[in-house]
C-alpha cells in the first residue's frame, strides 16, 4: 500500500476509534448513578418533602407495601417505590376505589428513591416524594414476576402523535386518569397531549378535572401524578397552579414548549438538598 493511502487509512481508523471511545465514555457517564442513588435507607425524621420537584428530597419517605390487592409495583428491584407517606396513601386510595370500579389491577411504576433526589437518567423530577407514575394499561390477571421485573409499556399514541390509537384505548383508561384528577390532593397529572385531546373529547359535562391534566411530551404509556405540598412541609416548593379552564379547545397546548420545560426543571432551588444527607 503507498504510504499516502497508508496514512490515511490510520487516519480514518483513529478517527474512528476517537468516536467509540468518546460514545463509550458519554453513555457510561449517562449511568453513573448520582450519590442520591447510592442512598440505600430513608432519611429518619417527621417526613417532609423539600425543595421542588425537579430539585428535592424527602425525609422519613415510606416504602409503598408491595404486595396488595387492588395494584402492583413493577421493577422492584430498581427500588423506586418509596414516598411520603401522603403519596403512599394516594396510592392506596385510589388504587382501592379503582379496584371497587372494577377498572382493573393498577400498574404503579416509579415514585422516587429511599431520599428522593436526582436520578441518573429517566426523570428530572420524582425528587421530592410526591410523584409517581402509573401505567396507562389494567390488567384483569395479575402480571407474574417475570412481567414486573421488566414490563412491557403500550404505546397510545399514533406515530405522529397527532392522535390515540383507537385500538389500544380503553374506557377504563380515561376512567383511572379522572379518579386520580378527583383527588383533592392532587396538583396535576400529565399525559401526553394527545391522550389530553381524547380525554377532553371524550368528557361530556362533567369537565371540572380536566383542569389538573396537562399535556406533556412522551407520557404515551403512562401518566404523572403529581401531590401538592403537604401542608406541615414549609419547605416544599409547589408548581403555580395550572391556567384556569380546562384545558381542551383549539388553544390547549399553548405554552407547551421545552422552554418552559426547561425553565420547570430549573426551579425550586433546594439549599436543604446537599450530601451528605443530615436533614437532606
Amino acid at each position: 500500500m503507498a504510504p499516502v493511502r497508508m496514512a490515511k487509512s490510520m487516519d480514518i481508523t483513529m478517527k474512528k476509534g476517537l468516536l467509540a471511545l468518546m460514545a463509550l465514555l458519554a453513555s457510561s457517564s449517562a449511568l453513573a448513578l448520582t450519590p442520591w442513588q447510592k442512598i440505600d435507607h430513608p432519611v429518619s425524621g417527621a417526613a417532609q418533602a423539600i425543595g421542588g420537584f425537579s430539585n428535592g428530597c424527602v425525609i422519613g419517605a415510606r416504602p409503598l407495601p408491595l404486595n396488595a390487592a387492588d395494584y402492583q409495583v413493577m421493577r422492584q428491584d430498581q427500588r423506586r417505590y418509596f414516598g411520603h407517606p401522603d403519596l403512599l396513601a394516594f396510592i392506596q386510595r385510589m388504587t382501592r376505589a379503582a379496584g371497587q370500579q372494577g377498572l382493573g389491577t393498577v400498574l404503579i411504576g416509579d415514585m422516587a428513591m429511599p431520599a428522593g433526589g436526582r436520578f441518573s437518567s429517566g426523570h428530572a423530577s420524582h425528587q421530592s416524594g410526591l410523584d409517581v407514575d402509573i401505567w396507562l394499561q389494567l390488567p384483569h390477571q395479575r402480571w407474574s414476576e417475570r412481567q414486573l421485573l421488566k414490563p412491557q409499556p403500550i404505546d397510545l399514541v399514533s406515530g405522529d402523535g397527532m392522535r390515540v390509537r383507537d385500538n389500544q384505548w380503553q374506557p377504563q383508561i380515561g376512567s383511572l386518569i379522572k379518579l386520580a384528577a378527583q383527588d383533592d390532593e392532587v396538583a396535576r397529572i400529565f399525559v401526553n397531549p394527545a391522550i389530553k385531546q381524547r380525554l377532553c373529547d371524550d368528557a361530556g359535562s362533567d369537565r371540572a378535572w380536566l383542569h389538573k391534566v396537562r399535556p406533556w411530551f412522551g407520557h404515551r404509556a403512562h401518566m404523572h401524578v403529581r401531590l401538592s405540598c403537604p401542608p406541615d412541609s414549609l419547605e416544599c416548593k409547589d408548581q403555580d397552579p395550572p391556567p384556569p379552564g380546562d384545558g381542551c379547545g383549539p388553544n390547549w397546548p399553548a405554552g407547551l414548549n421545552r422552554t418552559s420545560q426547561a425553565r420547570n426543571r430549573a426551579s425550586g432551588s433546594c439549599r436543604r438538598c446537599r450530601l451528605p444527607v443530615r436533614r437532606c
